[in-house]
């Protein structure tokens, strides 16, 4: 198929409708804006002036190394995401990413594959562990760690760092450290020979590519204390909580204690269903489209609104207290990762907070039908 029939087979909106906008003369992007159709030709009760809140990790800078890649999406290409900071990364079998820490703590995602993690913490407990799809780490900040893609297929997964202008690139690594550090030094801390670090790398590696490891019963040290075993958490283990359309399961301070910076929800909608309409009363709304294809209005007051299209790979955010839902528009499952920078997830139902509201106050305010409130107060209150 050459590119005018690509061109002329995708669903594009024409940017006129009824007495509003024109058709475009201009220079286009068809393809960009076939996934991008709220944008296009947003609908009426978009008004006002927010700002951008999605960016694709298809848009992120790759950098690439022997034992896999990683790209981020920061407040540098998402300025509206202050709180939070994501990395998609992947490593190969035996791909790992080097021994290193962060001045932000480290929660993770595995969508793919199988990996070993190691970390040791401050009072000299270690931890070593291998997690899968749907689960969870998290390492304190500060906390020296490494992550290990395992055979056959290494993995890949989301990192995400409660700041949004932290930069995967700026950690503290192993061989930076080595590298920066006088010969004479290293062999005084060490009780060696100079000559012991003639082989030791210059720069930062990073990434790199090593031997797979042994079985993980002759890969663990025994340390001085008892070993750590709280810093992962099976997240698709956890009966889902389920709902009209859709399911979610939680992992905040209640249930994955030592995640304190960070609080998730892994939410999954049906075709034809949404997310609620809802804000989030403690914290900013970072989001990870997993699969599916998802429509996002955000209501940011003083009359504003507007309308997001997102699809796997995808990046979204929604400020603290800005009412929105997420609509599955595709014809398979939504998935994605609601992050937030609290200890506990917390939100407030539209629907809810009406069914909880004298009736006639809410009428007086909506001119609703008695009928209609009632069938939202079915909806939302439990039987007693």
């Amino acid at each position: 198929m050459d590119t005018i029939e690509r061109t002329a087979s995708l669903k594009v909106p024409k940017p006129a409708e009824e007495n509003r906008g024109a058709p475009a003369l201009g220079p286009r992007n068809p393809a960009r804006e076939a996934q991008n159709p709220d944008l296009r030709s947003p609908p009426k009760t978009d008004h006002g002036a927010l700002p951008n809140l999605r960016f694709s990790f298809a848009d992120a800078h790759m950098k690439m190394y022997e034992g896999g890649w990683a790209r981020e999406v920061t407040a540098r290409e998402l300025p509206a995401a202050t709180t939070i900071a994501g990395v998609n990364m992947r490593l190969v079998p035996g791909g790992v990413r080097e021994l290193h820490w962060h001045k932000e703590a480290e929660w993770s995602f595995m969508l793919a594959g199988t990996a070993r993690i190691t970390a040791v913490d401050a009072d000299g407990r270690n931890f070593i562990a291998e997690v899968g799809p749907g689960d969870l780490w998290y390492f304190p900040a500060g906390i020296p760690h490494s992550i290990q893609g395992l055979p056959p297929d290494g993995c890949e997964f989301l990192l995400a760092f409660p700041n949004g202008r932290f930069s995967e690139h700026n950690t503290f690594s192993l061989s930076d450290l080595f590298g920066h550090m006088p010969k004479s030094v290293l062999a005084k801390n060490f009780a060696a020979g100079k000559e012991a670090f003639d082989r030791i790398p210059h720069s930062e590696q990073y990434i790199l590519l090593a031997a797979p490891p042994p079985p993980i019963r002759d890969d663990a040290v025994a340390g001085p204390l008892p070993a750590r075993h709280d810093m992962i958490f099976k997240l698709a283990d956890q009966p889902a909580k389920q709902a009209r359309g859709g399911r979610v399961r939680i992992a905040d301070t209640s249930n994955f204690p030592i995640s304190r910076a960070i609080a998730a929800a892994w939410v999954e909608v049906d075709p034809g269903h949404l997310r609620e309409i809802h804000w989030h009363p403690n914290a900013d709304e970072w989001q990870y489209f997993i699969s599916g294809q998802a429509r996002m209005t955000v209501f940011g007051a003083q009359g504003s609104a507007r309308t997001f299209d997102f699809q796997a790979g995808d990046v979204g955010t929604v400020p603290k207290s800005m009412a929105h839902y997420l609509e599955n528009i595709g014809d398979g499952p939504l998935q994605f990762l609601e992050l937030f920078r609290d200890d506990r997830f917390m939100d407030v139902s539209l629907a809810q907070w009406l069914a909880l509201t004298p009736r006639e106050l809410v009428e007086a305010h909506l001119h609703l039908d008695r009928s209609l409130l009632d069938s939202i107060r079915r909806e939302k209150l439990p039987v007693v």
